[in-house]
């Protein structure tokens, strides 16, 4: 009879992603995964080749819970860059392994589904990938430097970001009005 596995690939996962957040890509090693889960690091091989595939199982877990966040959302622009936002502050190192070279290219474009959506009713469907990256990128740029403290002139991020989403929806509807064809 085998013997029963003492750990699972969830589990694998789950403190993977708690130790991302605690100590950094660096410190996310099957070594210190096998600790918290309380196997030998060996015992992880069964369910991760390598650290890299540890790294990009995270990296997944971490794309599938925004994907889920973002797609419970109204589907607006600004209530999907919130919730963006939201879920880069709570797990900033997740938010940073998913735009690492460890994610997986597929989950990256099942995440970008409900922002493709906003975008094509705000400007339609041929400029729409266009418009999502735009919005993605804004986004992305605006939350990373929040994340690493950029902002240090003062005032009030919360408004910035809103102002940001309301120069976004401005600037994407002006351009689709003016926009050819």
């Amino acid at each position: 009879m085998p013997t029963p596995e003492k750990t699972s690939l969830g589990q694998i996962v789950a403190a993977g992603r708690e130790l991302l957040e605690t100590e950094g890509q660096q410190g996310l090693t099957m070594q210190g995964v096998a600790k918290r889960v309380g196997v030998r690091a060996p015992s992880l091989y069964k369910h991760v080749a390598n650290r890299a595939e540890l790294l990009a199982a995270v990296a997944q877990a971490t794309i599938d819970d925004v994907t889920a966040s973002l797609e419970a959302t109204d589907g607006t622009l600004e209530e999907l860059a919130r919730c963006y936002r939201q879920r880069a502050q709570e797990r900033p190192e997740g938010f940073r392994l998913m735009h690492s070279e460890h994610a997986p290219p597929e989950a990256l474009a099942h995440m970008a589904d409900p922002v493709l959506r906003a975008a094509r009713e705000l400007v339609g469907e041929q400029e729409m990938l266009d418009a999502a990256r735009m919005l993605t990128s804004w986004a992305t740029g605006f939350i990373e430097m929040e994340l690493n403290g950029a902002f240090r002139f003062g005032g009030d991020i919360d408004g910035a970001f809103e102002y940001g989403l309301r120069g976004m929806r401005r600037a994407l509807t002006d351009a689709h009005q003016v926009a050819p064809g």
